[in-house]
């Protein structure tokens, strides 16, 4: 293991658990009891302990019926968030996506700061109370610490843009149901039209300061852009992404009574109206401007470290993805230490599965022989989909013995839609909605099979799935009797961690049966362990991007094509990567410590509930709200 995880952020010790309230006030009863020679003055004790129990309660109440008021606030700044969250107010607009309107979201959660510490007394929490006090003001630290970067953060890269994610955002989180969820998705036309301005003015302001993604994230940006506006109503074969969507929804409004065909042919026409009159315009100024800038990127993609002040960018972007207070060169020895170890891991299933040779002849095996990969055909990709259900349906099984905790929400799996896939690109995890409405879908980039190793499906599965990201962010979204804002906090290193953490867990519970995917369970650590080299060696050490997919094609057994992809992700997201080992590393720490100091007491549904309990937390609250289960269960 790697030096101890410990963040030496100074913050308020927290005990984030109201059992550990029931606690205090239980030896507050018994030392009056024991103090108290009468009856009456025992009584009256315990009733003064009660007293004593119930202030912070109440307290604790009135600062939960604070934070849900204040996060009601919040939400108004972005209708695309409340859309995801199910609702539907503010459902015909668009975020604000310029520089003044993330100004105004930072000052007025500044305010709320100031009026938090202003109006509540720390001292008259419970531990819950605490930790959610602490963990709003953790997040606008966070907030502040990153706004003087504002124009460093990329407008597109690897995973996507703007000009992929809002037309998604329409054909898969706006849902149409009446003739007024038609109205509004119209009137959201007009909207994306006006954000992706937004963006290219952004763009063009962080070009001025010298600030530019890479070339390839221009290439892939104007690719995107141009997917989204080729078809009817626009030039090229059939229907634009948009447009059959909307027709799609026309026509369902039609079987379903509520519309006529006068009135669906009156809103295929506004639809058509508003994506040539407004929408096209926009991706038109995006992608000439972006044809234009690209003269002036490198031809050679550097790390954030080449940019004005880059350096303490990525400082804070690595504070910002683990929680904690790491340097790059520690995180860089970290990632060393962890594939040392891995690559022995390795060398064990290799000579299981009685493979002669090198482990680097054995990755190049498993990289290249076709009985690792469904073929390159609708059938191919569908075999692909039912075996991942397959392994969902396994691990299900196995949840109960490991969680008392459980999602409610539905998942599913997909494939990712044609105009936003990346050949190579990362499987993903889209949340549902609290209520359930929409279930959580895990997604899987198809056009390049040769991308897709079967080796490494289970493991991806498991990790965006269950017990990954779906049960993390479904539990989290519906917790309750916590302040609603923390239901859908993100802290990456916890989530990522988690899911990390979840592709060992399946192991533990029984998967991975199949050597080679065993194997592929190696792999992903060991991608996420290179990550850390790799991410640091880009941004912080002056590493080439070749020099990085050369250092990945020697450790593992991933597809080039993937690593290449994966490459250009950390090229455009820097610190992000690193996040997924740093995360695992410290659960597993906390894990260790428990089991240690509990002995038979130990228990994994408890300590497991007591992680995903609170919904997703910097690792430095994780640390003690683990080490509080670790009193309570101690303590009987």
């Amino acid at each position: 293991m790697p030096k101890k995880l410990i963040n030496p952020l100074h913050r308020v010790p927290l005990i984030p658990s109201l059992l550990a309230v029931a606690i205090v006030a239980g030896c507050q009863r018994e030392e009056a009891h024991e103090a108290a020679p009468q009856a009456s003055n025992t009584v009256a004790s315990a009733a003064e302990a009660k007293d004593t129990a119930a202030e912070p309660a109440a307290e604790t109440q009135r600062l939960t019926e604070w934070f849900d008021q204040r996060y009601e606030e919040e939400l108004q700044f972005s209708p695309i968030m409340l859309s995801y969250l199910g609702r539907k107010d503010l459902y015909d607009q668009i975020d604000d996506m310029s520089e003044a309107a993330d100004a105004r979201k930072l000052a007025w959660k500044a305010k709320t700061v100031e009026e938090l510490k202003k109006n509540f007394d720390y001292d008259k929490l419970t531990p819950a109370g605490k930790e959610s006090y602490d963990l709003w003001i953790f997040q606008y630290e966070q907030e502040k610490a990153a706004e003087p970067f504002k124009r460093h953060s990329y407008f597109a890269g690897e995973l996507g843009g703007p000009e992929a994610q809002l037309p998604n955002f329409l054909i898969n989180i706006h849902k149409v149901n009446s003739t007024e969820d038609m109205d509004a998705y119209i009137a959201r036309i007009d909207g994306i039209g006006r954000a992706m301005g937004q963006i290219l003015e952004r763009a063009q302001l962080a070009a001025k300061d010298g600030i530019r993604p890479p070339r390839f994230a221009y290439d892939l940006a104007i690719e995107r852009a141009q997917k989204v506006t080729s078809g009817a109503p626009f030039d090229g074969e059939g229907d634009a992404p948009l447009y059959a969507d909307a027709k799609s929804k026309i026509e369902a409004l039609k079987k379903d009574g509520k519309i006529d065909d006068k009135a669906a042919a009156a809103y295929e026409a506004q639809v058509r109206e508003k994506l040539t009159d407004k929408f096209k315009p926009a991706f038109d100024a995006y992608i000439a401007w972006l044809q234009k800038d690209r003269e002036n990127t490198s031809a050679e993609a550097k790390g954030v470290s080449s940019l004005p002040n880059g350096e303490a960018y990525y400082n804070n972007r690595l504070a910002n993805y683990t929680t904690l207070d790491l340097t790059a060169d520690e995180v860089h020895q970290i990632g060393l230490d962890e594939v040392a170890r891995i690559r022995k891991e390795m060398e064990g299933i290799k000579e299981q599965v009685g493979f002669e040779g090198s482990l680097q002849e054995f990755f190049t095996f498993i990289r290249n022989d076709k009985q690792f990969y469904y073929p390159n055909t609708d059938e191919g990709r569908e075999a692909y989909l039912a075996e991942t259900r397959g392994f969902l349906d396994d691990v299900e099984k196995q949840l109960p013995k490991y969680f008392g905790l459980l999602p409610k929400a539905k998942l599913v799996v997909k494939r990712v839609e044609p105009f936003r896939e990346v050949p190579g690109g990362a499987q993903h995890y889209q949340p549902g909605t609290p209520d359930g409405s929409r279930p959580g879908t895990y997604y899987v980039h198809m056009s390049d099979m040769s991308a897709l190793s079967t080796t490494d499906m289970e493991t991806v599965t498991y990790h965006e799935g269950n017990p990954g990201h779906h049960m993390q962010i479904s539990i989290a979204q519906e917790l309750e009797g916590i302040p609603q804002f923390r239901t859908q906090a993100h802290f990456t290193p916890y989530i990522e961690g988690w899911g990390l953490y979840s592709e060992r867990l399946a192991k533990e519970m029984g998967q991975f049966k199949d050597p080679y995917k065993d194997f592929g369970r190696l792999t992903a650590e060991m991608w996420r362990a290179i990550r850390l080299v790799v991410d640091t060696g880009m941004h912080a050490k002056g590493w080439s991007q070749e020099q990085a997919v050369e250092y990945f094609l020697e450790n593992s057994a991933i597809p080039e094509g993937a690593v290449r992809s994966e490459v250009r992700r950390y090229l455009t997201l820097p610190g992000q990567a690193t996040s997924y080992k740093i995360g695992m590393l410290k659960i597993l720490e906390l894990r260790e410590q428990a089991k240690q100091q509990l002995g038979d007491k130990f228990d994994i549904r408890g300590f497991h509930d007591t992680v995903l309990g609170g919904g997703a937390l910097p690792l430095p609250m994780l640390e003690k709200r683990v080490n509080a289960w670790i009193e309570q269960v101690k303590a009987g």
